[in-house]
């Protein structure tokens, strides 16, 4: 009878323990209920990052960062407004040097004529007798179509007349520059054998034309 009476009371306090099939759901509740309470935090977290420190910085941060940008703008300004002055004074510069190059630079096709015309003139209105001379072309280095025209001139004429002849030269419309100049007396007389070198320049039309080339100075 004993043993009849106890096994209901074995048998309910089986059925009031948990399985094992009970303490695994009850373990999973609890894993779950960790992960929402952690979801929670995280998203807490973020929520206090985002309105105490932005993730672009605090408000000052930004300031620099704005300030510093603003100035480079500035910078680059600056730098575009000093590129186009450049800009503009080599374009005022290439036409100068165009409108020089038309004005001083004679035609080669035209040149030795104008030129040898130019230094007869000039010393017979200084008074002087043109003497035998020659010219030489060279292609000046680095320049494109252009080329200097060396000329060995000669004269006869007191000092005097010298002096007029270097002053109308300086006077010249002509580019013509004296390079040397070497004057000796004559053997008796006041009269001085007068020795020039002078430079001009000349526009090539054809490039093949600045091969250097020599010719002589017809005497008057």
């Amino acid at each position: 009878m004993n043993r009849n009476s106890e096994t209901p009371g074995t048998f309910a306090a089986l059925l009031a323990r948990p399985g094992p099939s009970a303490r695994a759901g009850r373990a999973d509740l609890r894993l779950r209920a960790r992960i929402l309470l952690g979801s929670l935090l995280a998203a807490n977290l973020a929520l206090a990052l985002a309105i105490f420190q932005p993730w672009g910085g605090s408000a000052d941060d930004l300031e620099r960062r704005l300030a510093a940008l603003r100035q480079e703008v500035t910078e680059r300004r600056q730098a575009v407004e000093r590129l186009r002055a450049v800009a503009t004074k080599v374009q005022t510069a290439r036409q100068q040097a165009e409108r020089f190059v038309a004005e001083y630079f004679l035609d080669r096709r035209t040149v030795s004529s104008t030129i040898l015309r130019e230094l007869d003139t000039l010393a017979r209105e200084a008074g002087m007798r043109a003497r035998e001379g020659s010219y030489l072309f060279e292609p000046i280095e680095g320049s494109d179509g252009l080329s200097m025209m060396t000329i060995q001139a000669g004269f006869e004429g007191s000092y005097a007349d010298l002096m007029r002849l270097l002053n109308l030269l300086d006077r010249s419309p002509r580019l013509i520059i004296l390079a040397d100049l070497q004057a000796a007396p004559q053997p008796s007389g006041t009269l001085l054998n007068v020795t020039m070198k002078l430079n001009a320049f000349v526009r090539e039309k054809d490039r093949q034309a600045t091969l250097p080339a020599r010719a002589e100075a017809p005497q008057s």
